[in-house]
């Protein structure tokens, strides 16, 4: 079974490049590593990491952590996924 884990903030005004780096760092030292991962960034210095794991649905995963207080302008959003396979069958 594949897992996607999702991570998604909000930077704090004027932080969205150190939140940015912040993110890719952590995600680089997740351990064990995930099957594959993704940086992403959209408007409004929003941050997205996603991690594909080959693990149950509830498998106890490393997750990136919350970064220190100030760097982001809301808590942090996780989801988890379950995938159905690949989209255009």
């Amino acid at each position: 079974m594949s897992v996607a884990l999702m991570w998604e903030a909000r930077a704090a005004e004027g932080r969205g490049a150190e939140l940015l780096e912040w993110a890719e760092a952590r995600a680089g030292e997740l351990d064990p590593r995930p099957l594959r991962g993704e940086l992403l960034r959209a408007p409004q210095d929003r941050v997205l990491v996603l991690t594909w794991w080959d693990a149950a649905y509830d498998a106890e995963l490393p997750e990136l952590p919350e970064p220190e207080a100030g760097l982001t302008a809301r808590p942090v959003h996780r989801w988890r996924f379950e995938s159905l396979g690949p989209t255009g069958r």
